[in-house]
């Protein structure tokens, strides 16, 4: 619900923060005192269209702050996927809002202290706050929004979300079947390539770390004679210069380190203490014989073989070539066939599954179509038990003897799914996941007119009061925490506004209510009640609003009642008018019902 709406440099107004209470807000105050500001003010917070016109006279930009409380509405699917989507995390269970308008003509807009645009706060205010009278925020003339109230209405919810489930799967079913058989030409084209692919990768026979192993052995190959003639050397160098080759000045390592061990060994004859060096040098030549040893070893290993080294740059440049193609590594390559090889086999292997998938798109279109059907019934009674229920609303609140229907249509399209028509022969509709209904309401406001659709009747205050005859019968379907009435009790008199105010605090049960008008027998019926007056400040005039006491209220009623100046007659009558709705109330709460400020 609305908690508070900060508003500064508004219109005439300068600075104002309002807090509002659950159950009925009355606003009252004289002509032009700005009782129709505050709902402009919220308008615009709520993403409603505005000009720099706003701005007050002087002012660089006018400021809209509304704060909210969310914590009630977060089960609600639809605004937990608003939520979702916006990137909207409610602080402690609050939602602040907030519009600023440069006199320049430029908005801003922010969520939670987050930067907005317009339409973010009217997709997030419409969940909020629904008003009715001079704005066009209203959900009722919406024929998207008659299906839902219709549904909530009628306690249909459960079974609309089962059949949108089945509806689901029916979609699923058909674009399997497309994807087969829909686009034959495609996919065999499709195949082809990707077959070819697999077989490429396939015929490669690739391993993980091949290219690296290659490349090592290329770098041999390609310096064999260099690579032989350097380890030749080291040999020499360690062990001496074999039979075969010329003999070397200088004597082996491993014959000098041997002979050297020789020396220490002698020494340690005489002195003990050199024994550790010798046993330690002794353990080099035993490492330098193996090393030379190997070392010859590898270098007769180590031959030129250009028919190799060629198979070897072949390999590696097929190898490059399949990068090119299907990736910068061998893994990704071989990750690349694997994926080619499934898609292969979903592109061909599907053939088998189009019966079985035709047999259950037809079972779903049955029981669809047996659902839908059931449903459509459920809505059509409905919708009469609604319409006789509005309709004695229209005749309380004295708007004549205006009609109101529930029209329950469908679309007929052949690839639909078979319901019954009115005489029981099947026919093909359009079906989708809420149904194979459109709901519109339709009101004919005057005897003898025909029904129209809800949205191309009067504006003012007549829609005003026929949304609150909707809305009273529509309460507890309707799911907005937060509605406000502007211009209700335009051309209704003090009888009809009993009942107007009536029907207000009975909405009040399940909503939080505003209300701004100027009959006193709706007024009379508010828990809180806020006085609107403009008064004249530093030579210019601006609005005000405060919460009024009971005995202030009964001045205001009586001056409402009576004008000024009050006289104890107008007093008396205001408070006879408080006592007679209190007891009303009394007589009609609801069990565990709290009526604030009755008096």
């Amino acid at each position: 619900m609305l908690l508070e709406l900060s508003i500064r440099d508004f219109a005439i107004i300068d600075e104002l923060r309002v807090g509002f209470q659950p159950g009925f807000n009355a606003l009252t105050g004289e002509t032009g005192a700005g009782k129709s500001i505050l709902i402009d003010a919220l308008g615009a917070v709520l993403g409603e269209r505005v000009g720099s016109d706003v701005v007050r006279s002087g002012a660089r930009s006018a400021r809209v702050e509304a704060t909210f409380d969310v914590l009630g509405l977060a089960e609600r699917a639809d605004v937990a996927a608003t939520m979702d989507d916006l990137g909207i995390e409610p602080d402690d269970g609050l939602l602040i809002l907030s519009r600023e308008v440069q006199a320049g003509g430029r908005s801003s807009a922010r969520l939670n202290g987050r930067a907005a645009t317009a339409g973010m706060l009217a997709r997030v205010g419409r969940l909020l706050v629904d008003i009715h009278g001079q704005s066009d925020h209203l959900s009722l003339l919406r024929p998207a929004e008659h299906l839902e109230m219709l549904d909530r209405y009628a306690g249909l919810l459960q079974e609309r979300a089962g059949l949108g489930d089945l509806v689901a799967e029916l979609r699923s079913v058909r674009r399997r079947i497309a994807d087969i058989v829909g686009n034959a030409r495609d996919r065999a084209q499709r195949a082809d390539l990707v077959r070819f692919q697999v077989g490429e990768i396939t015929a490669a026979g690739l391993r993980l770390g091949e290219e690296e192993d290659l490349a090592a052995e290329r770098s041999v190959l390609a310096n064999a004679e260099r690579i032989a003639l350097e380890a030749g050397s080291a040999h020499a160098l360690l062990a001496g210069a074999d039979e075969a080759t010329a003999d070397t000045p200088l004597l082996p390592a491993g014959a000098t380190l041997r002979q050297a061990a020789d020396h220490l060994r002698e020494v340690a004859t005489v002195d003990e203490t050199a024994r550790p060096l010798a046993e330690r040098l002794l353990e080099v030549v035993y490492v330098v014989e193996d090393i030379a040893t190997e070392t010859r070893a590898y270098r007769d290993r180590i031959e030129a073989d250009p028919a190799r080294l060629s198979v070897v740059e072949e390999r590696l440049a097929d190898l490059r070539a399949l990068q090119r193609k299907y990736g910068a590594t061998i893994e990704e390559v071989i990750r690349f066939g694997e994926d080619a090889a499934a898609e292969l086999e979903q592109l061909t292997g599907g053939e088998a599954d189009v019966a079985s998938l035709r047999a259950r798109e037809e079972d779903l279109r049955i029981e669809i179509g047996r659902r839908a059907t059931a449903l459509s019934r459920a809505r059509i009674t409905a919708g009469e038990e609604l319409a006789r229920g509005v309709e004695r609303a229209i005749a309380e609140l004295n708007m004549g003897r205006s009609r109101f229907a529930v029209d329950v249509s469908q679309t007929q399209a052949e690839e639909g799914v078979p319901v019954p028509d009115a005489d029981g022969h099947p026919r093909s509709v359009t079906v989708d996941a809420s149904g194979a209904d459109r709901v519109e309401f339709l009101i004919a406001p005057n005897a003898g007119e025909a029904l129209k659709p809800l949205g191309r009747v009067a504006s003012g205050g007549e829609t005003a009061r026929l949304m609150l005859a909707l809305k009273s019968i529509l309460s507890t379907a309707d799911a907005t925490p937060s509605l406000v009435f502007d211009e209700v009790d335009v051309g209704v008199g003090g009888r009809s506004g009993q009942v107007v105010g009536e029907k207000l605090w009975q909405l009040a049960e399940d909503h939080q209510v505003l209300v701004i008008t100027h009959l006193p027998q709706i007024a009379a019926f508010a828990e809180t009640h806020f006085r609107i007056a403009k008064e004249e400040r530093d030579g210019r005039v601006v609005s005000r609003v405060e919460t009024i006491d009971e005995e202030a209220r009964i001045d205001e009623l009586a001056a409402m009642l009576d004008g000024f100046p009050l006289t104890e007659a107008a007093r008396a009558s205001a408070r006879e008018m408080r006592d007679r709705v209190a007891a009303w109330k009394e007589r009609h709460a609801r069990p565990g019902l709290v009526t604030a400020g009755t008096g």
